[in-house]
């Protein structure tokens, strides 16, 4: 059996393992449960991915997000390693595939969301597997105190006495220490032990300014830090309008939501990742599962609403290591919008009632009706109709969800699908009696290996590429091919769905309990209060402070942030100022300075003035050095 570094160096070419991976590894392959909390680009997924290549059996990966599973899985299989996932939409016989795959031990890994494990299929195959281990992902979901919490993570524990003692990780980035216990809790935990990677970031200086101007200030960033840069804003619009701006200053820039569709988001996001674009101007919806390493700034246009998700965004700067800058910008108006968020967030009862109303006539879901339906649902054209604020509304939706009346599925890309489900002679015979049909079928056929009797993604604009004809004609030749049962042909999906759990009752009867709520919304207050507090005050080493918020105790001020910059500068002698001019005009007149040369001028006390003030000028990247390790201008 090879060993965990052997297995590393194979299939991932890494020479050794990042601080704390090699323990949990172990922890793991001892049988016992694990709870690794590790930061944002701290090397969660090999935690359990290299254990899973130790163990003979199949590994369960149960994450939120169908974009990261899908991630994980394509960067398994890039390697070498049998992956696969499950996610809404795919059909029966997809699913049942890949299930049989699991039994005949085809498959080291098998990526499912939380709400799959309770399907009955799930259940009734669970029986043949070999399995080895479960590794739930993005553990803070099954913590109700969480900031992402995810009501079918709460259902992972009662697979635990269907699998005859196999050991569980649970893997986090951004997990409070009451998070954290409620982890192990609601996973039940027996003979565990929890690992912890320091939160701190040494390479990533924090910053926050309060500015009159975001844009110019942005810009003024911007040139002054070069690399790669994600630039967050909470409005859709906003991107858009921010990325036009910074494209006529002469920036490469795009911007990037949950609004455009997955064609577009893909090749945004792409574009950006081999470079091709240096800013991406975006919300939220981007970010989650991507690894660039050499991100070198990421700002918040907007103020995130609380730490785990500032923490997890400025994160993403400077996975590599290198020097990289996270950067609040904010105005008053910021701070009072973060408050009057709390309410919309939280909504009282009559509100919740009265959505809940509107959303029922909206889906036309009858008195005593709905249980078990499944609806496609779009919050935007449904908040559009009744006049309801974005936030108020999802929020309610998510609050119901939480408490058991419905469930959401998010808005993510299900590839079409196609299946060629007719005999050799019928596609001999469809030249002479749809010539044009056939063209279509001859290209899927050219395209995608496989595909005959068995459901393959396909692309249908790469098609319409290369026959030269538009996409909507590819679409509607393949529903004609469907229609005509020479093929079963599902379509590109990208819409929400409810779940309905519940039938409907009316307005008066609707009793969501609102004690549960008011606690959320305590906590939830906590941390706007937190964010609040982290931008505004001009005292406390940023690092000091962000970490605190995880349960960890940073003795040493980080050096870098804005305010031990500034703190630095308010402890240099008076002359600060004149003996920087006087380097930053050496350059000037010379194009260079070098530093030992420049130094003997003056006295040793001197000199260590000096020297301060250089690291200052590197820190802020006002100067930097040559090959020659001479100072030069930025």
């Amino acid at each position: 059996m090879d060993t965990p570094l052997q297995i590393l160096q194979q299939y991932w070419h890494y020479n050794e393992f990042r601080s704390g991976q090699l323990d949990i590894i172990q922890h793991i392959l001892e049988g016992k449960d694990t709870l690794g909390i590790l930061p944002t680009g701290g090397g969660k997924s090999i935690c359990y991915q290299v254990p899973g290549m130790v163990l003979s059996g199949v590994t369960i990966v149960i994450s939120p997000l169908i974009a990261l599973m899908k991630d994980q899985s394509f960067g398994l299989s890039k390697r070498g390693i049998t992956a696969e996932v499950v996610f809404s939409g795919q059909n029966r016989e997809e699913v049942e595939e890949i299930y049989r795959k699991v039994a005949r031990g085809k498959l080291k890994f098998l990526f499912v969301s939380p709400e799959r494990i309770q399907s009955s299929l799930f259940l009734e195959y669970l029986h043949d597997w070999n399995i080895s281990l479960l590794a739930v992902d993005e553990a803070h979901c099954i913590s109700q105190w969480g900031y992402d919490f995810r009501p079918p993570y709460l259902q992972i524990a009662k697979l635990r006495p269907l699998l005859d003692n196999v050991p569980i990780i649970a893997l986090t980035a951004s997990a409070t220490p009451f998070v954290q216990h409620d982890i192990i809790e609601k996973l039940q935990f027996k003979s565990y032990k929890k690992f912890f990677t320091s939160f701190v970031r040494n390479n990533i200086s924090f910053s926050a300014f309060r500015v009159e101007n975001k844009i110019v200030k942005t810009i003024d960033i911007l040139q002054k830090v070069n690399g790669t840069a994600i630039v967050y804003c909470k409005n859709r619009r906003r991107t858009k309008d921010l990325a036009e701006t910074l494209q006529a200053h002469g920036f490469s820039a795009d911007y990037y939501h949950a609004g455009l569709t997955q064609e577009i988001r893909s090749r945004k996001q792409d574009e950006w990742l081999q470079n091709k674009t240096r800013i991406i101007v975006c919300t939220n919806a981007f970010g989650m599962g991507i690894d660039k390493p050499d991100v070198r700034l990421v700002i918040h246009y907007d103020v995130a609403d609380i730490p785990e998700a500032y923490y997890q965004e400025a994160g993403r700067a400077g996975r590599d290591g290198l020097k990289s800058y996270a950067v609040i910008l904010f105005q008053e108006k910021d701070l009072e919008d973060l408050n009057t968020g709390i309410a919309l967030k939280y909504p009282n009862l009559n509100t919740i009632r009265r959505i809940y109303n509107l959303l029922n006539q909206y889906l036309q879901i009858p008195f005593g009706g709905g249980n078990e339906a499944i609806i496609d649902f779009e919050i935007s054209d449904f908040c559009l109709k009744y006049q309801l604020n974005v936030i108020e509304a999802l929020s309610t939706i998510k609050l119901l969800e939480m408490q058991n009346f419905w469930m959401l599925s998010e808005s993510v890309f299900l590839p079409s699908r196609v299946n060629v489900i007719a005999d050799k002679t019928m596609i001999q015979e469809l030249e002479h009696y749809h010539p044009e049909l056939d063209e279509i079928l001859k290209c899927l056929l050219r395209m995608y290996g496989g595909i005959i009797n068995h459901y393959t993604p396909i692309n249908e604009f790469l098609m319409a590429q290369k026959l030269s004809v538009a996409k909507d004609y590819i679409q509607a030749q393949l529903t004609e091919l469907h229609n005509h049962k020479f093929i079963d042909y599902i379509k590109v999906k990208d819409d929400p769905q409810l779940f309905y759990q519940h039938d409907r009752v009316p307005e008066s009867q609707l009793f969501p309990n609102m004690n549960e709520i008011d606690v959320l919304k305590k906590k939830y207050q906590e941390r706007v209060d937190f964010m609040i507090n982290f931008v505004e005050q001009k005292t406390s080493c940023r690092s000091i402070k962000l970490i605190s918020y995880f349960g960890e105790n940073l003795m040493q001020k980080c050096g870098q942030c804005d305010i031990c910059l500034l703190e630095k500068k308010k402890k240099q002698p008076l002359e600060f100022d004149t003996l920087k001019n006087t380097i930053l005009h050496e350059i000037s007149l010379k194009g260079s300075v070098n530093i030992k040369s420049f130094c003997r001028n003056y006295s040793s006390l001197r000199q260590d003035e000096i020297m301060n003030i250089i690291r200052f000028l590197l820190d802020e990247k006002i100067v930097r050095l040559n090959l020659d390790g001479e100072l030069i201008s930025k």
